[in-house]
């Protein structure tokens, strides 16, 4: 029984993640920063054939402990860094975790003995920044793809900056080191959708589910993107577990960044089916899934199904 050992395995994307792993007969270790928080690693318990999985107390900032955690590992996944679109320090809270967590994550992975493969859990944004806005540069109506020029702007929110800089880092890695013994991965969904297997609500992905479906703006950019209507870009949570599972178990993907998408729909149309009403428009693709269905094979839900199972 291999070893797989998955950081942030407890959050809303991790838990499916964790889930996948565990139902195709892989042992996980998930890394446990709040161990004495008992509510937010509970539903663990609860999942298939979780006689195989371990919390491992280790908080990812802590160099020492992460290299701990990560022996015996035949695959990582790292999914653990902040996804916060409100913060205090953009630089202290985002920036600094997201792209110095990347740079030490990588430098114990290059010396973590056994190891076979690494997937890095990314975000649409190490492609545009300006997500969910479209590509500034890119032309309307094409179909963004892995081929496209990406775009980066300090004007951009944090989190998207974060997410882009910490993909340079990767590249950069690799890059530097042609003959790594494992194989590197990354997958980049755009907005992740769909019931959490954990009883809280705390993420961000679910409090924004909850926002479009009420139609709350708390802040100025839960505002803009109801000014604009944006046309918002949705994956289904169990299509991204899928996909990370495929990237883990294929070999010669070693340098890729998958974009992971289904369709996207307006807000008001979010709106609506997430209040179980018919969309008022048809669904647009705005970011193409096809490298991501080619190489790992994962037949992308609709929007219109995913968020019918989120209702």
């Amino acid at each position: 029984m291999q070893t797989v050992g998955i950081i942030g395995g407890a959050g809303f994307i991790g838990s499916y993640v964790t889930q996948k792993f565990l139902n195709e007969g892989y042992a996980v270790k998930v890394s446990a920063s709040d161990p004495a928080n008992a509510e937010k690693y509970a539903h663990l318990s609860a999942l298939n054939r979780a006689k195989n999985l371990t919390l491992v107390t280790c908080d990812v900032r802590d160099v020492a402990a992460l290299e701990s955690f990560m022996q015996g590992c035949a695959i990582v996944v790292h999914g653990g860094t902040p996804f916060q679109l409100a913060v205090e320090d953009p630089q202290r809270d985002l920036l600094d975790p997201t792209i110095r967590g990347t740079e030490n994550f990588l430098a114990i992975a290059n010396r973590t003995e056994g190891l076979k493969r690494v997937v890095l859990i990314a975000s649409v944004a190490s492609y545009n920044t300006s997500f969910p806005m479209p590509h500034p540069n890119h032309p309307v109506g094409q179909v963004f793809s892995e081929a496209d020029t990406p775009w980066f702007s300090a004007e951009d929110h944090p989190y998207g900056q974060a997410k882009f800089l910490a993909d340079q880092v990767v590249r950069k890695f690799i890059e530097a080191n042609p003959d790594l013994p494992f194989e590197i991965t990354t997958v980049s969904p755009v907005f992740v959708m769909g019931n959490s297997l954990s009883p809280r609500a705390d993420s961000t992905s679910m409090g924004m589910q909850h926002l479009f479906r009420h139609k709350i703006a708390p802040n100025p950019f839960v505002e803009m993107l109801y000014a604009n209507d944006v046309a918002f870009s949705v994956v289904d949570v169990r299509d991204v577990a899928e996909a990370v599972f495929q990237a883990a178990t294929r070999s010669g993907l070693h340098g890729k960044n998958y974009l992971l998408s289904s369709e996207s729909y307006r807000i008001s149309d979010l709106s609506l089916m997430l209040n179980q009403q018919p969309p008022a428009a048809e669904a647009a693709l705005v970011y193409s899934n096809t490298l991501a269905t080619n190489d790992l094979g994962v037949a992308f839900r609709s929007a219109q199904e995913t968020l019918h199972q989120a209702v």
